[in-house]
């Protein structure tokens, strides 16, 4: 219990929430609870403070945190990340050199965490879902609309017995062939549904066999309300404009599925990574933000037998130790982590942060912000904005399961080609039900899983491969793993490549590719540039 927390309560005369409670108890400093409680004070307009009143009044200004010590502003960040607050921080912190007889000040990039809200305050129905659709339906559509090649656009119920050319957006609610193997593909908008032939043979018909159950496209269309055939199919499609370049020397590192705990836990590997962050390396010193894409633990009971190929038996003992790692990261690295399905957090996306029962050693590591999974982060230099966009990647098994040419070339073994498909589709998984490898909770506000602004770079998890594409100006980083291969993957013939760290420059735009398995932290493996050039 934080008996100055309840004392200064009691001066103020404020009730709060048991979330907000126990969110402000991980603070012991009792001048940044004044400070705190005042802003949350200000910002709810009374004395009864919840969740609900800040995030539907509050937007919150760097003069919140500013003038905190490091270590204090990323408690003071993981905590608006619970309540589920815009986070806008000025990092402003800087590196003192080493070896240098005038301490000199080196800022870094600011950045700001955008993420939906992962907490539901009313029992799911069946409403919630037809919301969440509706939602949807038309965040994608108003993608779609900006598009300068649709001509003649309609809404469905407007189709009319006269045959004519034009356009529609709808999404994907059914498919099915018929007996001259002809694709019929249903599509519904907020107007009602139609039936539109795709022909076997046409130019677009492969396109079509690739549509996915519940995702929302445009389509050209020629006919009438009796016969509607489909001529040429429009995804939302994502397109970065313009390369964004800072002007510092920034270094972007990324990593995923360390699965700590497990009994196939490369640890001599991992540590020669964290060492070789603390080195007196060119590159290892340019590095600011290290991204870790989720299943950071091998978690318990995640699958039956679990148990006999753990060497930590427990949660909260693995995140003892996966933060035992991480505090040894230099300070002047933010490190930014998202679950994944191993993790102490609900497996249905967007997944929370992680939960502080089990891992109450992660809020303790100064330089780390828990973030949600997915999550965009925006790092910002003089206006510019450079984004990347985690999710760990549960869906991608379901693009490959779901998509032909994917299945074709065994996609898992290059996945970034799935994750082009998300981008191509502007969700991360679109489909649901049966097909679908994740589950979600429903939104009737925001679907939280459409990409809604395109990110300068993807990084992912989830299959333990590093694979590395471009699609149309995004960089895609699947992130391998620091696990040896498990009786699972050697089961369906899986064969990992670990312990590999892509690090990023946004100055450059170089990207380089370590390899810590076997090789000197100082070894390289790939060429400057690849993917990214």
């Amino acid at each position: 219990m934080n008996l100055d927390l309840l004392q200064i309560l009691k001066e103020k005369g404020l009730l709060l929430d048991k979330e907000i409670f126990d969110a402000l108890s991980s603070i012991n400093d009792p001048l940044v609870i004044r400070k705190m409680l005042d802003s949350l004070e200000y910002a709810s307009g009374q004395k009864m403070i919840t969740r609900t009143s800040l995030t539907k009044n509050m937007v919150f200004s760097k003069n919140v945190v500013d003038g905190l010590n490091e270590g204090i502003q990323s408690k003071v960040l993981n905590i608006f990340i619970q309540l589920g607050i815009q986070i806008n921080i000025n990092e402003g912190v800087g590196e003192i050199k080493k070896n240098s007889k005038k301490e000199e000040i080196k800022s870094r990039p600011d950045y700001t965490v955008h993420y939906a809200n992962t907490t539901s305050e009313k029992k799911i129905e069946v409403a919630d879902f037809v919301g969440h659709f509706r939602a949807r339906y038309k965040e994608i559509q108003n993608i779609l609309l900006r598009r300068s090649d649709l001509d003649n656009l309609i809404s469905i119920n407007k189709i009319s017995n006269t045959r004519q050319k034009f356009a529609i957006i709808g999404m994907v609610s059914e498919k099915r062939y018929t007996k001259k193997k002809n694709l019929i593909v249903v599509f519904e908008d907020m107007t009602g549904k139609t039936n539109v032939v795709f022909k076997l043979g046409s130019s677009c018909f492969k396109m079509a066999e690739e549509l996915q159950l519940d995702e929302t496209v445009a389509v050209r269309c020629a006919g009438s309300n009796e016969l509607i055939m489909g001529h040429e199919i429009f995804f939302p499609d994502s397109f970065v404009l313009q390369k964004t370049k800072f002007d510092e020397d920034c270094g972007l590192a990324f990593i995923s599925d360390i699965h700590v705990g497990s009994l196939k836990f490369l640890k001599t590997e991992f540590d020669r990574f964290i060492e070789w962050l603390n080195s007196e390396d060119e590159l290892a010193n340019k590095i600011k933000y290290l991204f870790i894409v989720g299943d950071t633990v091998d978690g318990v009971g995640v699958f039956p037998g679990q148990e006999r190929l753990l060497e930590i038996k427990t949660l909260k003992g693995q995140y003892d130790s996966l933060a035992s790692y991480l505090k040894r990261v230099p300070s002047r690295i933010t490190m930014f982590l998202c679950p994944g399905q191993h993790d102490a957090s609900r497996v249905p996306e967007p997944q929370p942060i992680l939960d502080k029962t089990y891992a109450g050693a992660m809020y303790e590591v100064p330089n780390l912000v828990l973030v949600p999974n997915p999550c965009l982060v925006k790092l910002i230099e003089k206006g510019k904005e450079f984004k990347v966009q985690m999710y760990h990647g549960a869906s991608i098994h379901t693009f490959i399961n779901n998509i032909e040419e994917l299945r074709l070339i065994k996609a898992h073994k290059t996945p970034a080609k799935a994750v082009k498909h998300m981008l191509k589709r502007r969700h991360f998984a679109p489909s649901h039900g049966a097909s679908a490898s994740i589950v979600y909770v429903p939104n009737i506000d925001r679907d939280p899983l459409v990409i809604s602004e395109v990110p300068d770079i993807m990084c992912t998890g989830e299959v333990h491969r590093l694979d590395i594409e471009r699609y149309n100006g995004t960089l895609i980083l699947t992130g391998n793993c620091w696990q040896a291969q498990t009786e699972f993957e050697e089961k369906i013939g899986n064969i990992p490549d670990p312990c590999k760290v892509p690090i990023f420059n946004i100055k450059t735009h170089e990207l380089k590719v370590l390899d810590f398995s076997s090789l000197s932290e100082e070894e390289e493996v790939g060429d400057d540039g690849v993917g990214v050039k």
